[in-house]
Parts: C-alpha cells; sequence; structure tokens
C-alpha cells in the first residue's frame, strides 16, 4: 500500500483488456468506473470480466444518467455566431436544427423564464432567453460556438422537474445487482428521495450495492445534510457543479462538502479534469498538480480520472502520477488541519471512541500499522474518518466488503473466507503486513475487534508490539487466501 488516499479511474470498453486493467491497478487505480451514458450492456461485460480477472480488490463504480437535459441528434455539427436568435423547444422526437434546438425535456418552457441562461455542451455555448410563447422558448446567442448533437444543457438556478431515474437506469441497476457491481453513483442528486429511489430498487432484490451521490447542482449543495444520511458517500462532481453555480464558489464548495463528509464518516471522492492535461500531454501542469495535493490536503477519501484514463493517449502515466502525487501530498499534509470528527450526542458509540483512540495511538504512540476483522465495515469507515498516518488493514468476512472499502481512505482491505479464530485473523494479519514491509517486528500495533464473534461490533482496542504478539502464540502461519 503505497498510498492511502483511493484512486477511482474511468475506463471505456474500447480499451479494457485484462493487461490494461492489471497496468492500471499496479499503478494505483482501486475503483474503476463504467459511465452509462456511454455504455451499452456488450460494453459492461467486457469491463467488468476484465476488472475480476486481475483482482478481487478492484471496486466497479456505474454511473447513472440521472435527471438529465441533452440536446436531440443534429445531421451535421451547427455553428453559431454571438448575437444570433433562434428557438428552443422541448420535443425529444424532433432533430435540432440551425433554427430550433431541440432538447429531451418536455417542460422546459415551463420552467423557464425570460432572462434565464442557457449554457450547452459543458458550457460551451451560452444562450439567453428572450421571449417565452407556450411551445418554444427564442434565444439568443451569447458566444461563439459549434453545436453537435446530443449535448448537455445546463440551466443554472432553475429546478428541472425530471424524474430521478430514466428508465435506462433502471435497466442498469437492475444489471448492476445481476452482476454484483459495488457501487452505483446517481447523477445530478437533487434531494434525499433521489437516492432513495434507487436504494428502493436495492432492497427489492436483497442488494448490498453502495450508493454514492454525485452532487452536481446547488440544490444538492442545499441539500447535503438530508442526502448524507441516506447515501453510502458523494462524489463532488465538479464539471456540472462549475456550471450550475459560479466557478469560483468550487473550492470552498469543495471543502465544505469533504469537511460534511468526514463528519459523517462516509466516503468522499473528487472529481472532473484533476489531471486534464495529460489526455493528450505525458505531464500534467502545474496547477493540475496542485489541485489533487489541495483535494488531499481537504482530506478526501478518493480523487477520480475521466477522460485521462478512459479515451486519453496516457492513461496508466495518469494513474501513475496521481498516485506520485497522492504520496507526496500525504507526507507532507499538517496534523492541525486535521477535521474533528464528532461523536453522536444521542448514544454512546463505542466503535467510533475504538477507532479515534487507534488513530491517536499513531500520533501519540507511533504505532504503525491497525488491523481490524471486519463483517460490514462500519469500524473500518470510522478508522479511515479519522485520517490516521498508521494504515488500516481490513480482514473482511465478506468480499464485497472488501471491494467496499476500496473507497475509504487509508484502508487496504483483505477478503479472508475461512472462520478462524480471531487471534489467529491478528496473527495472519501481522504475517501479511511484514511481508510487505509496511512493518518491522519492533513495531507497536493496534488490534481493534469485538469478543463476541462477528458482527456483534467492535468492544475493545489491544496495543501490543508485533514480536511479542506472535511470539505469544504457536499457531504463526499465514492461512490467507492469496488474492488474484
Amino acid at each position: 500500500m503505497l498510498k492511502q488516499t483511493k484512486i477511482v479511474a474511468t475506463v471505456s470498453d474500447k480499451r479494457c483488456d485484462v493487461d490494461f486493467m492489471r497496468d492500471l491497478f499496479e499503478a494505483g487505480m482501486n475503483v474503476v468506473r463504467m459511465n452509462s451514458a456511454h455504455l451499452a450492456q456488450e460494453g459492461f461485460d467486457k469491463i467488468v470480466a476484465a476488472v475480476r480477472a486481475v483482482s478481487n480488490r478492484i471496486g466497479i463504480l456505474m454511473d447513472t444518467k440521472g435527471p438529465e437535459v441533452r440536446t436531440t441528434v443534429c445531421d451535421e455539427p451547427i455553428a453559431f455566431k454571438t448575437g444570433d436568435v433562434l428557438r428552443i423547444q422541448g420535443a425529444p422526437n424532433q432533430k435540432t436544427t440551425k433554427r430550433i434546438i431541440s432538447v429531451n425535456y418536455t417542460n422546459l418552457t415551463d420552467d423557464l423564464k425570460i432572462g434565464d441562461v442557457l449554457l450547452i455542451d459543458d458550457g460551451e455555448l451560452e444562450f439567453k432567453v428572450i421571449k417565452k410563447d407556450a411551445n418554444y422558448l427564442t434565444i439568443e446567442a451569447l458566444n461563439d460556438a459549434v453545436l453537435g448533437s446530443r449535448k448537455s444543457v445546463n440551466i443554472p438556478g432553475v429546478r428541472i422537474s425530471l424524474p430521478s431515474l430514466t428508465e435506462k437506469d433502471r435497466a442498469n441497476i437492475l444489471y448492476a445487482i445481476e452482476n454484483k457491481i459495488d457501487f452505483i453513483a446517481h447523477s445530478f442528486v437533487r434531494t434525499r428521495q433521489d437516492v432513495l429511489d434507487i436504494q428502493k430498487i436495492l432492497d427489492e432484490h436483497n442488494s448490498p450495492i453502495k450508493i454514492i451521490a454525485k452532487i452536481e447542482n446547488q440544490e444538492g449543495v442545499d441539500n447535503i445534510d438530508e442526502i448524507l444520511k441516506v447515501a453510502y458517500g458523494i462524489m463532488i462532481a465538479r464539471g456540472d457543479l462549475g456550471i450550475e453555480v459560479p466557478q469560483e464558489k468550487i473550492p470552498g464548495l469543495q471543502r465544505v462538502l469533504i469537511r460534511k463528509c468526514i463528519a459523517a464518516k462516509k466516503p468522499v471522492i473528487v472529481a472532473t479534469q484533476m489531471l486534464h492535461s495529460m489526455i493528450n500531454n505525458p505531464r500534467p501542469t502545474r496547477a493540475e498538480v496542485t489541485d489533487v495535493a489541495n483535494a488531499i490536503y481537504y482530506r478526501t477519501d478518493a480523487i477520480m480520472l475521466s477522460g485521462e484514463t478512459a479515451y486519453g493517449k496516457f492513461p496508466v502515466e495518469s494513474v501513475r502520477m496521481m498516485s506520485n502525487i497522492a504520496r507526496e501530498a500525504e507526507k507532507t499534509k499538517l496534523l492541525e488541519n486535521d477535521i474533528r470528527v464528532p461523536f453522536p450526542d444521542d448514544d454512546l458509540d463505542v466503535t467510533s471512541f475504538l477507532a479515534k483512540q487507534a488513530v491517536t495511538s499513531s500520533t501519540k504512540l507511533g504505532v504503525k500499522a491497525i488491523v481490524t476483522d471486519s463483517y460490514s465495515g462500519r469500524t473500518v469507515r470510522n478508522l479511515a474518518a479519522f485520517r490516521g498516518k498508521a494504515p488500516v488493514l481490513a480482514i473482511c468476512y465478506k468480499e464485497e466488503t472488501t471491494r467496499a472499502l476500496s473507497l475509504s481512505y487509508g484502508v487496504w482491505a483483505k477478503y479472508q473466507k475461512e472462520n478462524i479464530d480471531p487471534m489467529q485473523y491478528l496473527l495472519d494479519a501481522l504475517n501479511k503486513l511484514l511481508d510487505k514491509k509496511m512493518i518491522e517486528r519492533t513495531d507497536l500495533v493496534a488490534y481493534l475487534s469485538g469478543s463476541l464473534g462477528a458482527g456483534s461490533g467492535t468492544s475493545f482496542l489491544e496495543i501490543n508490539k508485533v514480536e511479542r504478539i506472535l511470539a505469544s502464540s504457536k499457531f504463526q502461519t499465514p492461512v490467507f487466501e492469496k488474492n488474484r
């Protein structure tokens, strides 16, 4: 485990063979992202098969499209000039032309008013509403640009009354359930209900898939507290968020959202254009390096690559560069900037208390590693929230728990299907850490576990020297199943 910050890499079905996936994994990738906007079932199949051929520890994340507005198809790219006056209408079955832009949202004219601004193709084209009629809006182009087919439409400050899930989303969720995908990242989450709409489907199929809420508009930001109560974690999707709200607000919002996730003990991903120049260049800009480092200084769990690995010229180099930046940022971050993680006022949270003491021991006592066995991952997520210096080795009873922790800061998760004595788990874990040269025999380690068996909760913390623990038992032979 060369870094503690996790890396999510977007992968296309055009480039997803086993050797490529292995190269990404060895460069530092922890989670593969599949963008459903650009994939059909055959593409999903290819990516999933390749990932699972490499390692059972790589998490797989699938995006939904969510309540997204897009233009319809056009016969050829259309050039607009500043001052052009044209119409826009909600007509999903009509082609877009030079005279009339059609979009897939039928209630467009109801929701907008004169003076509203529309941003198309990630803000490349900007239009202003100058007249409103029953079936269409008259708009004026505010810049020169070219419009292609099926481009995104953002309307800052306007709530779009589209349903949370499309039919394609529902089909993809069922695919995810059937194929045991680990995470669903739901696009354009506005309220807790958007998350619950997916959770209802998962519950109906008894699926353990975790939901990541993508925060991409002001409404999602405003409702973040209620969203965090029902989501497994969040993704700060800075692309659409930077169009929906003024761009100068993004750094501040990013910092606030990360802080809220840490307080809630939920994983958080920072995404979009982190090493964007590496799509075409072998080296990032200094501003991009600083951006990645700052996300880590802000205490994010994970950072994400999009076009850099999906279709860029230097995908493996992008992951390796991000890993290098992460390692250096983790060395140089300041402890005094750590975010306080509160304890519940209305509950005696033993797990959170013991997790904090285990992490504190890495600073106060020089503990070099924390070991815990995990059924649900709750104890491990508590440890991750405190952002300690010592790595956490989580021995997981379930394979899906291993992958669910692939988004949690500082966690090295291992699946062990053998139901053995807890002391044997600890001994095997220590041997694994020694083998990886992450600890030495004279080091102190912390061990968190429960005295009532798997799933009963964490109830004790032990801190001791590695050599003393190993010497105290005759059972010193590792029994870990060798991971692929």
